[in-house]
């Protein structure tokens, strides 16, 4: 069935397991969808939220069981499905930790791939592109997929969706820390992504999609340079374009939906699903040419959004943007940091939101992103004592479904 605009909406959660006593990652997400199942399937259907394994044996994603109109109640039900997860891994000493990265983690050493359904696939990944490094084994996130029908929604949409995508980092950034360390970065997961397929950098582009507004194009400029680039190293034909286009929001024209992946995992679902809507408001306003028109936001190239994207994902919502032609987007002048520009956004939309989302977004405005609070909560101190402690603290958040507060 096809979906129009903002008729539906897809949301997918990802989160690692990990051992309760020694805090280290955990890859038996095969053995708690055999507990929930009776049975090893890759999908576990659980009411109106679905269970997943992913490429990696210690992650796994909820996701909505097919479209769904209702983001009012998501928030509640992703935490039913978390605090069913917890109980079931207490039989294995273990639990779900939050945010796009564990901060103690050795990827070389810690990986395992999901050695089941699937596998070949993921096996011959792992053959391309060595699937040992954080870009691929420590970067937990949220997909939002947004639904269009036909090549004229698929413009405003697109069109829409590449002009937001450098300042979402700037309200969900949460992976400051790679083993032990600060990386420099308070959205590190962002900035893996963007090198973590350079073997074939056809896939991953600049993160930005290009300038395509129709399938016809999409399919020249995007899906046909990835098929070519990867088909010396596809011998038996078994990856598909829509799996292999890894930009930031990529189309996927097989189910009628743009799906958007920069947005990092939050330590709650009540943060993500609020996270979730004020993106959708803000596509919202943006396809309605009410700040900008349709052919103005279908004129930025990639480079000179990207360049704005690079700059969000190493101060999240600290960054000062100096770029006029995308402050006047907004109809802010001079310079304005991405927290403000997300102020102004909201100001504009926030009539469109209940009072349950809006109280949770107003928090996210007034503390930053989860990364600065994490930082600000560890100071200068990243032992691996104070590390534990502070990220103990934002699984007990996901237990609880609570904010995480400094």
């Amino acid at each position: 069935m096809s979906y129009h605009l903002f008729e539906v909406f897809g949301i997918e959660l990802e989160y690692m397991l990990i051992n309760s006593s020694d805090f280290k990652v955990n890859p038996i997400v095969d053995k708690l969808l055999t507990e929930k199942n009776g049975s090893l399937t890759s999908d576990v259907e659980n009411g109106k939220i679905e269970w997943s394994n992913e490429l990696v044996a210690h992650v796994v994603e909820l996701k909505t069981n097919g479209p769904t109109a209702d983001l009012e109640n998501l928030p509640d039900l992703f935490a039913e499905n978390i605090q069913e997860m917890n109980l079931l891994l207490e039989k294995f000493g273990s639990q779900l930790l939050p945010t796009a990265s564990h901060p103690l983690m050795h990827p070389e050493t810690e990986m395992q791939l999901w050695k089941h359904n699937y596998s070949k696939i993921y096996a011959l990944y792992n053959r391309i592109f060595d699937c040992r490094g954080h870009g691929w084994s420590n970067v937990q996130s949220m997909h939002i997929n947004l639904p269009f029908n036909g090549d004229a929604e698929f413009e405003k949409l697109h069109a829409a969706v590449r002009i937001l995508l450098p300042i979402i980092p700037g309200l969900s950034a949460s992976s400051p820390i790679f083993e032990g360390k600060f990386t420099g970065f308070k959205d590190a997961r962002m900035q893996v992504y963007k090198t973590n397929q350079k073997e074939i950098p056809e896939m991953t582009g600049k993160v930005i999609p290009e300038q395509v507004f129709s399938k016809k194009e999409y399919s020249e400029r995007i899906f046909e340079p990835i098929n070519k680039a990867i088909k010396p190293h596809d011998t038996e034909n078994i990856l598909d374009h829509h799996f292999l286009n890894s930009r930031g929001a990529i189309a996927r024209f097989d189910r009628g939906a743009v799906e958007i992946r920069v947005i990092d995992i939050q330590e709650c679902p009540k943060a993500d699903l609020a996270i979730a809507v004020f993106i959708i408001e803000a596509l919202k306003l943006l396809v309605s040419e009410e700040l900008v028109s349709l052919e103005d936001q279908k004129s930025w190239h990639e480079n000179d959004l990207f360049s704005i994207f690079d700059a969000v994902i190493k101060s999240a919502e600290e960054t000062a943007i100096s770029n006029k032609r995308y402050l006047d987007i907004f109809d802010l002048i001079e310079k304005a940091t991405v927290q403000e520009i997300w102020q102004k956004i909201y100001s504009l939309v926030k009539e469109n939101i209940s009072e349950k989302h809006r109280i949770n977004i107003e928090f996210l405005l007034e503390n930053g992103s989860l990364s600065s609070r994490i930082l600000y909560s560890l100071g200068e101190d990243f032992t691996p004592e104070e590390l534990t402690a502070t990220y103990r603290k934002l699984g007990k958040c996901l237990a609880e479904n609570e904010f995480f507060q400094n």
